[in-house]
């Protein structure tokens, strides 16, 4: 139960939020109910220039009525969101002071504590979220330490954060809405970091699991990130105005439900079997055909050999729920029903992967593909020859890379504040004083989380956009600027991406300053990928040959291969099976694999393959 303070005269404006219509068309469309009620949002007055100018004094009278207020409403949690409170927080500080004194026990957060950016709906919405989870992260996080510290645990508590990095369990008590989406980070950080160890430093990075499909793009080492970020979806969810990795997700996993519309197509997903009752080969009661079944119809899945034999996949029940759901309805085979399933849930996780790459001016040919999660090898291979990717990249333990990858990330932390100027009257100085500022404020917060000066490292950015613009482009900032040519090499650089990005530049057009932004790491001793291969020998491995159906080929008997067997240098041809616990790696005809001694399988798929119907 949270209650919100916020400049007088602005309580409403988390509620009323944006004018965007999600769904235009939608004639009962209705907008995202507030997570803290009209009752609980409370007004003091004072006011703050978008200078930072003091314009009317924080009234302590106000203060201590809205105290009182709070105090009767029976509340656990406050937000406090104060008007251009990012430019100057003056005024925030003193009321926090006021209601941290009133109210210990009470969960508090201060806007400018976790956001120095302007755009008030999405300040007032982070905050608010911040506060709304607040307590019981902070508790849990609680729990999760005392008894480690008990057991004698002499380690670094860190929980991973959605913006692709660590920060101490003391943080996260702090600043919980730093971990929300923060699951598949860890992957993608993973994906990037083994690029660079096999000289690929932009990669596209795949996981597919039961429910989804989530990529990312990773440039230069570095995943894509936004901070437009919607807790819940675009459409009813809740707006989130911090760095998260920019994560695109469809509803095709190994769970997704093949289903035939009212109009007599053929779809699979969103819809999902999940794990209970699941697809209709785990013998669990599910009986509508998912993708996993059409992989086991297929051949490409052992069903003796599922989750390195702790059970049995049921191939009469995946043939049965194929054959009466879709086979009969559309008049199919089973066989070509279940390569029916997989044409179009491959079709449907290349378009995602489309929206990362080609749609944001990006070549796939130019980028290999880390693929992960149970699914991600099995449908890796197909996905990069629909986008004509030439290389594909298999990780140790790819079902469980999303865990291991969160052993690869450093301690990070971002840091932004709003400074709106007119780019032709900057001067370096001028730029440095802002970006000194940013720095002494990031090096003090990481050296207070136990990281030594020269183990930590900035990373500057800028967000730009022409002059009457309202949204902006991100360009990466030096970490010195000597003289006024390095400015003018960043309004080019500028100019560059704006092209890049939408097709088209105005290099002749004013441009304007909106953000600056600073990234701070603080490296952390990281295992070898070498280290997190799983080494144990499946015992019993009585198949080394089974018929897999491929799409414009047919049958072909294919040796199997268990990936813990496999020898640095190995190379395998397609069409092959490689088989471990938790995931299975198809080779298409053409392809060929080589086992790094890393304990990556690196997939080179022929030149100018695609996917044939």
């Amino acid at each position: 139960r949270t209650a919100l303070v916020t400049t007088e005269g602005f309580t409403d404006v988390y509620e009323v939020g944006r004018t965007n219509r999600p769904d235009t068309y939608n004639l009962f469309f209705e907008k995202t109910q507030p997570l803290v009620p009209g009752t609980l949002r409370f007004g003091v007055t004072e006011r703050m220039t978008a200078s930072g100018k003091a314009h009317t004094p924080l009234s302590e009278a106000s203060v201590r009525q809205v105290i009182r207020k709070i105090s009767a409403a029976n509340v656990q949690a406050v937000a406090v969101c104060l008007l251009h409170a990012y430019a100057n927080p003056a005024h925030e500080k003193a009321l926090g002071r006021l209601l941290r004194k009133a109210f210990p026990k009470h969960f508090i957060t201060l806007s400018h504590e976790i956001l120095r950016e302007y755009r008030e709906y999405e300040r007032t919405s982070t905050t608010v979220l911040n506060a709304y989870v607040g307590l019981e992260v902070s508790q849990y996080l609680k729990a999760l330490e005392e008894p480690l510290r008990q057991q004698s645990f002499q380690g670094k508590f860190m929980i991973m954060q959605s913006n692709g990095g660590v920060m101490s369990a003391k943080r996260a008590a702090h600043i919980p809405v730093g971990m929300m989406e923060s699951g598949p980070a860890g992957g993608i950080i993973g994906a990037g970091m083994l690029g660079q160890l096999l000289n690929e430093p932009d990669v596209i990075a795949f996981d597919m699991g039961g429910t989804t499909a989530k990529t990312c793009l990773v440039e230069k080492g570095m995943p894509k990130m936004t901070d437009q970020y919607f807790i819940g979806g675009y459409q009813h969810g809740h707006p989130m105005r911090l760095p998260v990795v920019d994560i695109i997700e469809v509803g095709a996993g190994g769970g997704s439900m093949a289903w035939i519309d009212e109009g007599g197509s053929l779809k699979v997903g969103p819809r999902s079997a999940g794990s209970t009752p699941g697809p209709a080969c785990y013998g669990r009661g599910g009986t509508e055909p998912t993708v996993t079944d059409a992989n086991l119809v297929t051949g490409r899945l052992n069903p003796h050999r599922f989750l390195g034999g702790e059970f049995d996949l049921d191939l009469k029940l995946a043939t049965q729920a194929i054959e009466q759901r879709i086979a009969k309805p559309l008049g199919l085979s089973v066989m070509d029903a279940a390569l029916g399933i997989l044409r179009i849930a491959d079709a449907k996780m290349s378009f995602a992967v489309r929206a990362i790459t080609m749609q944001r001016g990006y070549d796939p040919r130019k980028f290999a593909m880390v693929v992960f999660g149970g699914g991600g090898p099995l449908h890796g291979m197909a996905i990069a020859r629909e986008l004509h990717v030439p290389r594909v990249i298999v990780p140790p333990q790819p079902g469980h890379f999303s865990a291991l990858g969160m052993l690869m990330t450093d301690l990070r932390q971002d840091f932004v504040q709003t400074k709106i100027l007119d780019y032709a009257s900057l001067t370096p100085s001028v730029l440095e004083n802002l970006f000194k500022g940013l720095e002494q404020q990031a090096l003090k917060s990481l050296q207070a989380e136990g990281h030594a000066l020269d183990s930590i490292v900035l990373h500057r950015t800028l967000d730009m956009r022409y002059l009457g613009q309202e949204y902006t482009v991100r360009v990466p900032v030096p970490s010195s600027l000597p003289n006024a040519a390095a400015l003018q090499a960043l309004r080019l650089h500028f100019d560059e991406l704006y092209e890049s990005r939408y097709g088209h530049a105005a290099p002749d057009q004013s441009g304007e300053l909106v953000n600056l932004r600073l990234t701070a790491l603080g490296h952390v001793v990281k295992p070898s990928f070498a280290s997190l291969q799983d080494k144990r020998i499946p015992a019993a491995v009585t198949q080394r040959h089974r018929p897999v159906v491929f799409p414009g080929v047919g049958q072909v008997d294919c040796p199997v291969l268990q990936r813990a067997e496999l020898q640095p240098g190995q190379v395998i041809v397609g069409p092959a099976v490689i088989e471990e616990y938790a995931s299975t790696t198809i080779l298409h005809p053409g392809d060929s694999a080589v086992f790094h001694m890393d304990g990556c399988l690196v997939i080179t798929l022929p030149a100018g393959a695609s996917h044939e119907a």
